[in-house]
């Protein structure tokens, strides 16, 4: 018999799993303990904790039926020993792939969700299959539980059946950061929504999911190399952003220290705040009893946190008390030990941002108010620059007014003010509250006007910013409904390289909204499209066919696309893309083929079956899969008369 280990709070719980039958005693004991072992996972990935949940609360409905067949205790026939055996079997399945979703990465986990989903999708088939034959009449189950193990089965074959339910704003944004865009000004944006989607903004989800990765690495080693890099880098990216600094290597020992920035080893560890691990030289204590460095607690209140960093758990006041007990075991240990405390900037504001940075902070809003041009283009230049550097700096500006004046000036005849303001907005508008108080001020129509009219680098910054602020849906609402769309699909044909990428992002975003779509095709967005997927040298394939496989959902869409040049040139991606190219084109290729048997008969005849059984063989997780449905409704398609 063998054990497999399962943590609870860091404890170890040994579940036996038998690598082979036994009586059915044994069986249904150990069918009794991996369902209450799946009960101690408590931290699912966000990418798949609905289907988690799902899975856990109908294994859950096994537990009447294998608690009457140990209190029956009634002998059975091999044939009914070898059904509750593959129940084992499947479990033991489902207990595997829970574990997973609870300690892999989250990054990792994100990126091959739909090849997750695939496992869940076999779950509930090893489960369908096992309790498809059970001898209730034999093992002697009351018809009560029956029925009720009976409507599990039927939940788990309503759910084999149920279509991708992908997150595509999510799956958009992973592919622009790993496609490397190094000159699309949306970057920062995407960073921070990622940052939220997967749940890693807080210094124990950065440690935890780091720790992850390391394990990642060592068990994939060289096998999938560049997915594992383009994870290890947007974690990089990821804590960039969060401003903490990263200093011990991913492939180091994983009981190195994750997030270090005190040099001294010596250090008690009481002594370090949890957030920076420096040591405190003005300790305070937030509600949860927990203490930390004033500056850096405070940087983590005014950037909208209200939780305890440590913890995680809702603080119940924003109130911070001085550790004056701490503070002074710290400066008794430093004097013991001949070690200076690191000099802090005596001019600390409340939000511990520098009074001087605060001052020149409110001096530049006032200025953007000024009668005098250069006073003017001079301020708005100056909170550009700041904006752009650190996510404390775009609260700040916020919280002195600046954002109303540099609306107002949106509208500024000096096209190099238009200019220096749109990107301002743009830098700000990375932090979510500053998205809401921007559209609100009016800002929108501003922006469309300076994305039609502006200089080439004003228009792909209101393309960026455009992006940004889109991420909310009443804005993705707002800019359709002010006819945003034309001009960035203007700017997607006729751009800069930049402008061309930054109005990609844009649209995507954009036609995750239905009304939306009708209004990009309505726009002429096709034609742009597909000069894009024409020209290699743009390196835009793929986001061009996630827009496109948006709008193939749509009917105006779906008669728009589905002519046979297209199909052509997603046979000749197929054929001769990257492994991504080849994901997207298929998956197009699909949803067009779904709508209409024509085009799937007419991509045969250019040669497509080939290169789709490779793909199936050989392709990414998700280009398999689509590769596969695509060559099975192939099949179908060739037998009708």
């Amino acid at each position: 018999m063998d054990s497999q280990m399962v943590m609870e709070g860091g404890n170890n719980v040994r579940v036996s799993v038998s690598s082979s039958g036994g009586d059915e005693s044994d069986v249904v004991k150990e069918l009794m303990e991996v369902i209450e072992s799946v009960g101690l996972y408590s931290a699912y990935r966000k990418t798949q904790r609905k289907e988690c949940l799902s899975l856990v609360r109908r294994l859950k409905l096994l537990v009447p039926f294998l608690e009457e067949l140990r209190e029956l205790g009634t002998s059975v026939s091999s044939e009914a020993l070898n059904c509750l055996d593959n129940l084992r079997k499947a479990l033991v399945l489902a207990m595997k792939l829970l574990k997973h979703c609870n300690y892999e990465s989250k990054i990792y986990l994100a990126l091959e969700s739909e090849a997750v989903m695939s496992r869940f999708l076999g779950v509930y088939d090893k489960l369908h299959q096992a309790l498809d034959g059970m001898p209730y009449d034999e093992l002697g189950i009351s018809v009560e539980v029956k029925e009720q193990v009976e409507l599990m089965r039927m939940q788990l074959k309503r759910a084999k059946k149920r279509t991708d339910t992908i997150d595509m704003e999510l799956a958009m944004d992973m592919m622009v950061v790993f496609s490397n865009m190094d000159d699309t000004n949306a970057d920062s944006a995407i960073l921070e929504r990622l940052a939220i989607k997967l749940e890693l903004r807080t210094v124990t989800d950065l440690n935890q999911e780091t720790l992850a990765v390391q394990k990642l690495v060592k068990k994939r080693g060289g096998h999938n190399a560049e997915n594992i890099q383009q994870i290890v880098d947007l974690l990089g990216k990821i804590k960039q952003i969060s401003g903490l600094e990263e200093t011990t290597a991913l492939d180091g020992p994983v009981s190195s220290k994750i997030l270090q920035r005190c040099k001294s080893s010596l250090v008690p560890h009481e002594f370090l705040c949890p957030i920076t691990l420096e040591i405190m030289t003005d300790p305070v204590i937030v509600s949860t009893g927990q203490t930390y460095e004033r500056e850096s607690i405070q940087k983590w209140l005014d950037s909208n946190h209200r939780t305890c960093p440590k913890t995680g758990q809702i603080l119940l006041h924003l109130s911070l008390a001085p550790n004056v007990a701490l503070k002074n075991l710290i400066r008794q240990w430093c004097e013991k030990n001949n070690l200076e405390l690191p000099k802090k900037d005596p001019y600390i504001g409340p939000g511990g941002s520098s009074t001087e940075l605060i001052k020149e902070i409110s001096f530049l809003v006032e200025n953007l108010s000024s009668c005098q041009l250069d006073v003017q283009r001079e301020a708005v230049l100056k909170i550009r620059m700041l904006s752009k550097e650190n996510p404390d700096n775009r609260i700040l500006i916020a919280n002195s007014g600046g954002i109303p004046p540099l609306v107002q000036l949106l509208y500024h005849p000096n096209s190099k003010v238009q200019e220096h303001t749109v990107t301002a907005l743009l830098n700000l508008s990375i932090d979510e509250a500053n998205k809401r108080l921007i559209a609100r001020e009016g800002a929108v129509p501003a922006i469309i006007q300076i994305l039609r009219n502006g200089t080439d680098e004003a228009r792909e910054n209101s393309a960026a910013a455009l992006f940004s602020l889109c991420t909310l849906d009443d804005n993705k609402v707002l800019v359709g409904t002010l006819n945003g769309i034309p001009p960035l699909v203007e700017l997607l044909q006729h751009g800069t390289i930049r402008g061309k990428k930054d109005a990609a992002t844009a649209l995507f975003n954009l036609s995750l909204n239905q009304a939306n779509k009708s209004r990009a095709i309505q726009a002429g967005i096709i034609p742009p499209l597909l000069q894009v997927l024409e020209d290699k040298n743009l390196g835009m394939i793929d986001e061009a066919l996630s827009i496109l496989l948006l709008l193939a959902s749509h009917p105006e869409g779906q008669n728009e696309i589905g002519k046979l040049s297209f199909v052509e040139t997603l046979v000749e991606i197929i054929r001769h893309g990257t492994r991504k190219n080849k994901e997207c084109a298929t998956s197009v290729l699909l949803e067009l083929g779904l709508n209409n048997s024509s085009l799937v008969l007419a991509a045969l005849q250019y040669g497509v079956y080939e290169h789709l059984v490779e793909i199936a063989r050989n392709g990414t997780n998700r280009a398999q899969r689509k590769a596969n449905s695509l060559l099975n409704h192939m099949s179908k398609c060739e037998h009708l008369p």
